[in-house]
């Protein structure tokens, strides 16, 4: 007699289970977690000068922490966040806020549930923007941004002033991610590591993506099989332990302990 085969979701269950038991992840300060989020950005080859952004949301209605103006994400130290309120003035540490990082705040304001947000000029994904072609994901490590990555197909000019984030914060609307048109990308986390996670996929998916219309136009993965991978990449335990090895991979670096 031929042996049952077991369905996805009894594997899918028991992968949960034991993930939740064996995956011990890194409880960290939120001032350690932006500072090793900083240094994965720069380790994966996303840093653009001083245009990336890092912001995670405080405690204080209307504020956000964020990488003091002036360093790059390879210098971060968890000593070099600032506490901003939603007229970009210090209120915890020194220094200021990238004045650029004001359309953060209308982000925050539409999405509850997001609790960190990155923008960056990183390569592939600036290479799409600039190119400007939405993501298609045609592979499975693309499939954390299936259906949660927007396009924003028309350039609002620098975001330093209210308007430039009522439009990206509309086009991004309930989606964790979005390619903006001769821009860069923007990742919405619920959490800094997720922010960080989504970012990293993204700019990879982006290179995939460039590299593989050289051998002509690309097909996306069936949608159904799509969002099964999405669901199970965005686990918060597979997120957070990614997130843990490539804390690791940055203390092993020269410079970025």
């Amino acid at each position: 007699m031929a042996e049952e085969l077991r369905s996805k979701e009894y594997f899918d269950e028991r992968a949960t289970q034991e993930m939740a038991a064996h995956l011990k992840t890194q409880d960290r300060p939120l001032n350690e977690t932006l500072a090793y989020a900083c240094r994965i950005l720069a380790m994966t080859g996303q840093e653009a000068g001083l245009a990336g952004q890092i912001t995670a949301r405080s405690e204080r209605p209307n504020c956000y922490w964020t990488l003091r103006f002036g360093l790059g994400f390879d210098e971060a130290t968890p000593d070099d966040f600032v506490e901003v309120d939603q007229d970009l003035n210090t209120i915890s540490g020194r220094g200021m806020a990238n004045p650029a990082t004001r359309f953060h705040l209308w982000v925050y304001r539409n999405r509850p549930d997001v609790n960190s947000i990155i923008h960056t000029h990183s390569p592939w994904a600036t290479t799409l923007a600039t190119a400007r072609q939405p993501l298609v994901v045609a592979q499975m490590d693309m499939a954390p941004l299936f259906d949660d990555c927007a396009f924003l197909g028309e350039w609002p000019g620098v975001p330093i002033a209210d308007q430039e984030g009522v439009i990206i914060s509309a086009a991004l609307g309930q989606k964790k991610a979005i390619l903006l048109a001769h821009h860069g990308y923007l990742t919405a986390g619920t959490s800094v590591e997720e922010a960080t996670y989504l970012s990293v996929y993204l700019e990879r998916a982006a290179r995939l993506q460039v590299r593989a219309q050289a051998f002509g136009p690309l097909t996306p993965v069936d949608p159904k099989l799509a969002k099964e991978a999405h669901d199970y990449l965005l686990k918060r335990s597979i997120v957070k332990a990614t997130f843990d090895y490539w804390s690791r991979q940055t203390d092993r670096l020269p410079g970025m302990k």
